[in-house]
C-alpha cells in the first residue's frame, strides 16, 4: 500500500473523464503514471488489445456510467461481486476496478522488461464479466473513516508497548519518500471527488506506509514469539481497515452518483 494502486488511478481518473471533467489524453496520461504503456484486452466489439482513450470511449458507448475500485486479499473479497472466475484473477493481481452500468471488470497484468536500473512496465487489463451485485464488504466514506482513526490508535498503543511502531533509517527513507510523493503531487484522486474522499484516502495511504514500514523492519522490539505475534495481530485488522478505506475513498464518485449528489 506504499504506493497508489493501478486500479485506483484507473477508477478515479476514468471516472472523471466519464463525468467530462477531464480530457482523454489528460485521463490516459495520469492513468498510465510512470508505466510505459497501458492497453484494454477483451473490450466487447475489439479484436484485439487496444490503447486506453479508445477503451474508456468504448466502455462509455457500452454503457458505463463509473468505475469501482476492489482490492482484494485473501479471505477478503474486498470490492468483488463475482462471478467466481472474475475473483480469482483479481485476488491474483491484487486489485480491480469494476464498471457500473455494465457487467464488466477490469484486471490487470504486468509486463516487466530491460535490465536492472532500466526497466520498462507495461500493463495489461484484461475486461471480463461480471455480476451486477453490491461490491463485498465496502464501507462508506464516514464509516471508513472512524474505522480507521479507532483501528490507528488500537494498532499505534501496542505497537508502542512492543516498541516497533518504526523507527531507524528504513523508517525514516520511506516517510521521506512518502513525504516527497506528497508535496510533488497533492492531487491524490481526479478532479470531482468530495474532499472527505481525498482526506480518507491520504490517510489510509498514510497508515499504509507505516504498516509496511513496520513490517519492513524486522521484529524491532518484539523479541518473544508471543510478542511478535501480537505485533501481527495489531497490524493485520489496520492493514484491512486502511485497505476498505482506500477503496470506500475511490468509489465515492460513482457512490455519490448513485445517490443523485452528482
Amino acid at each position: 500500500m506504499l504506493s497508489e494502486p493501478r486500479s485506483g488511478r484507473l477508477a478515479a481518473w476514468g471516472n472523471a473523464l466519464l463525468a467530462g471533467l477531464v480530457s482523454p489524453d489528460d485521463a490516459a496520461l495520469a492513468i498510465v503514471g510512470e508505466d510505459s504503456v497501458h492497453r484494454v484486452e477483451g473490450l466487447p466489439g475489439e479484436s484485439g488489445p487496444v490503447g486506453l482513450t479508445l477503451a474508456l470511449g468504448r466502455l462509455r458507448a457500452l454503457g458505463v456510467k463509473g468505475l469501482r475500485v476492489a482490492l482484494p486479499a485473501p479471505g477478503h473479497p474486498l470490492g468483488l461481486s463475482g462471478p467466481p472466475d472474475f475473483n480469482a484473477r483479481a485476488l491474483d493481481a491484487e486489485e480491480a476496478v469494476v464498471c457500473h452500468g455494465a457487467a464488466l471488470g477490469l484486471v490487470p497484468e504486468v509486463y516487466e522488461a530491460g535490465p536492472k536500473g532500466d526497466v520498462h512496465v507495461e500493463v495489461v487489463w484484461h475486461c471480463l464479466a461480471v455480476r451486477e451485485a453490491p461490491p463485498a464488504d465496502v464501507p462508506s466514506l464516514g464509516e471508513a473513516e472512524r474505522e480507521l482513526a479507532e483501528a490507528l490508535r488500537e494498532a499505534t498503543e501496542v505497537l508502542s508497548r512492543l516498541d516497533v511502531a518504526g523507527s531507524g533509517p528504513v523508517a525514516e527513507a520511506a516517510v521521506d519518500a512518502y513525504r516527497a510523493r506528497a508535496e510533488r503531487g497533492r492531487e491524490v484522486l481526479a478532479p470531482g471527488y468530495p474532499p472527505r474522499a481525498v482526506r480518507v484516502l491520504e490517510l489510509a495511504q498514510r497508515v499504509g506506509l507505516l504498516i509496511s514500514v513496520a513490517y519492513e523492519n524486522g521484529h524491532g522490539g518484539a523479541v518473544s514469539a508471543s510478542e511478535i505475534s501480537a505485533r501481527a495481530l495489531a497490524l493485520r485488522p489496520v492493514e484491512r481497515t486502511a485497505r476498505r478505506a482506500q477503496v470506500a475513498a475511490y468509489n465515492a464518485f460513482v457512490e455519490e452518483r448513485e445517490r443523485g449528489v452528482r
